[in-house]
């Protein structure tokens, strides 16, 4: 494309999925601005520094690395000039009271880990590898393109897949028919908390979570996932594009039903052809659209949808190493109580499970010589339920930490600690415009995936093209970044067709005058 012709994209957010749609956009001869609310990119994974500490504030789990390195080759680069990733082995300790499971992507090592552990799963473990890589096989191309009419149903990738889809029966369910020890069930159940879901409720296509872990590994990019958001905005740089922090949007201008660009914070207006909105959904169709404008997403009907849970943050600068892997997680006693308690009966557990990430066990950059990064999360409820987060937070922080003094090593992790940050979900809202602190997004329940989650394609207005955790195929990074792929591949051939039309009127305009 000309860059001299080129259309003008304006994107709104600089998270994994704008970021990723803006890179793509400006390699292809776009013009391309990105306007982020936040001082740093990333949106709600961007870059968190307390004192001489650096956390990730989000994602902390970067799977399937060969898409990553799809995406930046579309983008003429490589990640690997960019990052450095490291992966890890194992993929991480699951910790029920005194026994602990670390599995790895050696799938012998691990069916012998399974069986020592959990004895006569070892057979179910395989069973579980073989039969989830066949449905991943054929779910991923609908993970991969849009779904934007019911006849998007009757297409062939998806009568394939149908009879693997298991999209009536749930994540534990599914599980039950590979494992008889319920803690093994949870160990490859937990990953419905990238959906924001419980496994009981969570669609059973989702089992490819866990395996995807299993299958391609885990990895740390040195420095943090961060990273590879910053590498996307150098990408997007060095292609012409620019970003601007500390820039927040305060409407999407739409005239005729047709989007012409963005009104600023600040007050300054921006021209653009077109619009990609990588803001968290709930948020800007509730405060980005001039009222009367949206008649599917008004805010009422915003409000009834389905919303992920929510987390409980603590980011803990910490004198001395942790005595911890890379990723951990510690189940309650009783877990199904737990999830209940966050996704239906929207109340604070009294016996809580949390995830702790201790990336500075194999990176330096993250602490100063001889300390720890600690950063620590509690799945809680969303907005939606009745807690005072402002009573409640140093409460739950104090129980937070009383949590982690009961993991062997960490007694006296309080007396060590050098910076602490409590975040809560009403933080999530308020501070990163988060609706209802849904840390995840959207769920993922029937009613919300596929034709039946936001499409690509803007429905409200023209010119606009969604990406990110709001629209299809959904949340969690990789499919994040197929969201940004897809929305990049409607945006070109609108903008192909449109300037076809033009080509053609032009053509028959001069006919006509001569």
């Amino acid at each position: 494309m000309s860059t001299k012709s080129a259309a003008k994209v304006a994107v709104v957010g600089a998270g994994p999925g704008g970021l990723a749609a803006a890179m793509l956009l400006a390699a292809e001869g776009y013009h391309v601005e990105v306007y982020e609310k936040q001082e740093v990119v990333g949106g709600r994974s961007g870059e968190l520094r307390l004192g001489k500490y650096t956390f990730d504030r989000g994602a902390t789990f970067l799977m399937m690395p060969h898409l990553l390195r799809e995406l930046f080759t579309s983008a003429g680069r490589s990640i690997d000039d960019y990052v450095s990733l490291k992966e890890l082995d194992p993929l991480y300790s699951l910790h029920f009271g005194d026994t602990v499971f670390k599995p790895s992507t050696n799938q012998d090592q691990t069916a012998n880990e399974v069986e020592r552990l959990f004895p006569g799963n070892g057979e179910g473990y395989r069973r579980f590898m073989a039969n989830e890589g066949d449905k991943l096989d054929r779910v991923q191309p609908l993970l991969q393109r849009p779904f934007q009419s019911l006849g998007d149903y009757l297409k062939k990738d998806v009568l394939h897949a149908l009879p693997k889809l298991h999209a009536t029966d749930t994540v534990y369910n599914r599980l039950s028919k590979y494992f008889s020890d319920e803690r093994l069930r949870f160990a490859f159940a937990f990953q419905a908390k990238y959906l924001g879901m419980s496994p009981w409720e969570c669609p059973g296509t989702f089992t490819i979570l866990s395996y995807m872990e299993h299958r391609y590994g885990l990895y740390h990019p040195i420095g943090g996932i961060n990273q590879v958001f910053q590498a996307m905005a150098d990408v997007l740089k060095e292609h012409g594009g620019r970003v601007h922090t500390s820039c927040g949007v305060k409407r999407v201008l739409v005239h005729n039903g047709q989007a012409t660009g963005l009104l600023l914070d600040n007050g300054d207006k921006v021209d653009a052809d077109y619009v990609v909105i990588g803001a968290d959904f709930g948020s800007a169709m509730t405060e980005m659209f001039e009222p009367g404008i949206l008649k599917k997403y008004t805010p009422k009907k915003v409000a009834i949808k389905r919303y992920s849970c929510s987390t409980a943050m603590l980011y803990l600068g910490v004198d001395g190493a942790v005595d911890l892997g890379h990723h951990s997680v510690h189940f309650a006693e009783d877990y199904r109580r737990n999830v209940e308690e966050i996704t239906k009966l929207g109340t604070l557990s009294a016996d809580p499970s949390i995830y702790v990430h201790n990336p500075s066990v194999l990176d330096p950059t993250l602490a100063p010589a001889g300390k720890s990064s600690l950063y620590v999360l509690m799945p809680v409820p969303n907005l939606t339920a009745d807690i005072n987060w402002e009573k409640e937070s140093e409460r739950v922080e104090e129980e937070m930490l009383e949590r982690l003094q009961r993991i062997p090593g960490l007694a006296n992790l309080s007396q060590r600690i050098e910076e602490k940050l409590f975040f809560s979900p009403r933080d999530w809202q308020a501070k990163l415009g988060v609706y209802n602190g849904a840390t995840f997004n959207l769920a993922h329940n029937l009613g919300q995936m596929m034709y039946l989650r936001p499409h690509n394609t803007f429905q409200e207005a023209r010119g606009i093209w969604l990406v990110g955790g709001g629209t299809h195929p959904g949340s969690g990074l990789p499919t994040i970044f197929e969201s940004a792929k897809i929305s990049v591949r409607l945006l070109k051939e609108h903008d192909r067709a449109a300037r076809s039309r033009t080509f053609k009127a032009g053509v028959a305009g001069t006919r006509a005058s001569l």
